[in-house]
């Protein structure tokens, strides 16, 4: 009995074995034979193999990086349309309008009191409004693109790779012309002024890739070092990818110098305010009492509601309604434009008696900034700059 089972058993196993065999063999052989050939059937194995070889998780992985990058195709073609719009909308050339008349068409065209800059309308290209994702950094197979995928961080540690590639050409560019007896030009030797290195957010925002304090720290020493090099000139281009201009924020949190009067009165003058075609001299005393003088005359000066309140803001905005005294000279322009011109003045002048904060929240709130919006023209063939004639059929 113990004979007639394992004989069983060894004929089952044989029968098992046969049959994977069976399966597997013919497969392989038919690969094999038909290698280059045009069968269809031979497209469908061969596709059937690579998709056992992918994991279910390198396939979702695949297909979120496939609809991503579909999705801001169609985004991307969506900016280009509504770009072309705007441009028509504002008389321009479509193929010329660049981001920044798209900014300043939004400006104009939405023009926003909101504090927060999220809140306000905007047009930017995809790539700036929606956050970014890194391409597939490997195939179906699994094997990665990069040559630093296994460092975890690639973006980043090609960058440093190519700092180092800059400083070896420079080497062998200087020591070819110190064979020369050439010394590098010092004339031509880049310098830092004016511009300064990305920040540890951008470089997170070029790489996609999230950076700790020692590795960025680790790359300004690189660049600096590129930077300092007496032949950096020859590597300016790979240089200035990582610089940006220094903004200057002078001419706003600068306040304007503080005068006194023979009483110990502080005031601050501000000439020249401009909106539209009206200029205008304003002087801000502190302490005052809440006196406003306009060309000799009170607030009464403008008979229009909305030029009393433009008027007024800066001073409700700061709470600072009755403790000033505002004299003001304003020429030129309509009710609208001298109403800006004296709060654009008001504005500026009461700079010098707020707390940074209430300045900083005065810029925001757009009361530190010139309105260059002037009255639209007129349109050949429409009745105004924007109205048309009325269509009769008959």
């Amino acid at each position: 009995m113990a004979l007639q089972r394992l004989f069983n058993s060894l004929a089952i196993n044989k029968f098992n074995t046969s049959k994977i065999l069976s399966n597997f063999v013919p497969r392989c052989t038919y690969g094999l034979n038909n290698v280059g050939s045009d069968d269809p059937d031979v497209e469908i194995v061969e596709k059937k193999i690579v998709e056992e070889k992918t994991s279910l998780a390198m396939r979702a992985y695949l297909q979120r990086a496939t609809q991503y990058n579909s999705f801001m195709e169609q985004q991307t073609h969506e900016y280009n349309v509504g770009k072309r719009h705007l441009a028509n909308m504002m008389g321009a050339d479509p193929e010329t309008f660049t981001q920044t008349d798209i900014d300043v068409a939004i400006d104009y065209l939405f023009p926003s009191g909101l504090y927060d800059p999220k809140a306000r309308p905007l047009m930017k290209p995809p790539s700036e409004v929606f956050p970014p994702k890194k391409d597939a950094e490997f195939d179906e197979s699994g094997r990665p693109f990069h040559v630093f995928f296994y460092t975890g961080k690639p973006n980043f540690y090609l960058i440093l790779h190519n700092i180092a590639t800059k400083l070896s050409e420079l080497n062998k560019f200087e020591d070819s012309l110190r064979k020369n007896n050439i010394l590098p030009d010092p004339d031509k030797k880049l310098t830092s002024l004016g511009s300064q290195w990305l920040s540890k957010e951008d470089m997170e925002r070029k790489t996609v890739e999230k950076l700790s304090d020692h590795e960025y720290k680790n790359f300004l020493i690189a660049i600096e070092r590129l930077l300092k090099h007496p032949c950096s000139y020859k590597s300016a281009e790979f240089i200035s990818n990582y610089q940006k201009p220094m903004i200057s924020t002078k001419a706003i949190n600068e306040s304007s110098p503080v005068e006194y009067t023979k009483d110990g009165i502080a005031y601050v003058t501000v000439k020249d305010c401009p909106r539209k075609d009206a200029r205008a001299d304003v002087t801000l005393y502190y302490p005052g009492t809440g006196k406003l003088s306009i060309n000799g005359k009170g607030i009464e000066f403008f008979d229009d509601i909305q030029a009393r309140e433009q008027i007024l803001f800066p001073l409700l905005f700061t709470d600072m309604v009755d403790k000033v005294d505002i004299h003001a000279t304003v020429k030129g322009g309509g009710v609208s434009g001298k109403a800006g011109a004296i709060r654009f003045g008001i504005s500026w002048s009461l700079r010098s008696f707020v707390d940074p904060e209430t300045v900083e929240r005065m810029r925001i709130a757009g009361l530190l900034q010139k309105d260059y919006r002037r009255r639209e023209r007129k349109k050949p063939g429409q009745a105004r700059a924007r109205r048309k004639f009325t269509w009769k059929k008959r």
